[in-house]
């Protein structure tokens, strides 16, 4: 059975929960909780040197950590990790994208508004996440104008790595009926068989 050392309201960790349930494989969810430190202690570093959630413990003893990497470890050899290599890249465009581009404005956004409270300190990095975050938004509605998924026709690891911080990017204070076709996106990966919600 699977372990998993996270946070139930940090996204990056809902994306682990969510694919061990698509997948409907046994795990056991170890709390988190970052904003008492307990990334840092010398117990949790010892799992992951990084200090961040999620980190994923495999039945024999050792450990992975970066949500994106452990999606790939995860769907290896089931339908939500796309093999053809021009869509495999796309698939890996797209995680890319979420890491680099999505969730460093979205989650940040949120984290200050939902985790801190909206400090008037860190309004200015808020009014900035905002910016970059709507730039972000823009390229995945382009996108899903086109196709029902963000690779094509398929539901990927793409779609659960990116769901996660845009289904509750209005907890950032991100206005998300300005992107009908993202709105139509959550609805349709809501509807994946095993399908669980951030605290269900």
């Amino acid at each position: 059975m699977y372990k998993v050392y996270g946070d139930y309201n940090s996204g990056n960790c809902y994306k682990i929960k969510l694919m061990l349930n698509l997948l409907g494989a046994h795990y056991e969810w170890l709390p988190v909780d970052i904003l008492k430190g307990e990334t840092q202690t010398e117990a949790f570093l010892a799992k992951n040197p990084n200090g961040k959630v999620p980190v994923l413990e495999l039945e024999d003893g050792t450990y992975l950590w970066e949500s994106n990497a452990i999606l790939n470890f995860l769907a290896e050899g089931t339908p939500y990790l796309l093999t053809e290599p021009r869509l495999r890249t796309q698939m890996l465009q797209w995680q890319f994208f979420e890491q680099y581009s999505h969730e460093p404005s979205i989650a940040v956004a949120r984290f200050i508004q939902f985790y801190l409270g909206l400090p008037q300190e860190r309004l200015e990095e808020y009014k900035a996440m905002h910016k970059q975050g709507y730039r972000a938004l823009k390229v995945m509605e382009q996108q899903l104008i086109r196709t029902p998924f963000l690779v094509g026709d398929e539901f990927s690891i793409a779609d659960i790595a990116l769901y996660a911080y845009t289904h509750v990017a209005h907890q950032g204070g991100f206005d998300l009926a300005q992107f009908p076709a993202i709105e139509q996106w959550l609805l349709r990966v809501k509807q994946q068989p095993g399908y669980i919600g951030m605290l269900d």
